[in-house]
């Protein structure tokens, strides 16, 4: 495996977060997404997110996910699931 990410989880909870978000954020949904640095982006799903597998900054194998987003204005993004804590959805683009 050579893909990695900035952090991995090995915790149930954590792992259900972001299986929760996987299945709720449908591509093309507009939503709102508030991410746990308190930041806010109101955007365009592209596609549903991914859960993998990945190596975290210690070598340690275990799961996070990405997001695509479309912010607007050709602001296209890739985030790490993680960083969602909370998703409004907005309706279908």
């Amino acid at each position: 495996m050579s893909r990695t990410a900035p952090r991995v989880h090995l915790d149930q909870p954590g792992i259900e977060h972001l299986k929760r978000l996987q299945q709720a954020l449908d591509p093309e949904l507009r939503v709102t997404l508030r991410m746990r640095d308190g930041s806010r982006l109101v955007g365009t799903l592209l596609d549903r997110p991914t859960i993998q597998q990945f190596r975290g900054p210690d070598g340690r194998e275990g799961t996070n996910g990405q997001l695509r987003i479309d912010l607007g204005g050709g602001d296209i993004r890739d985030l790490w699931l993680d960083e969602v804590a909370h998703y409004t959805p907005m309706g279908s683009s």
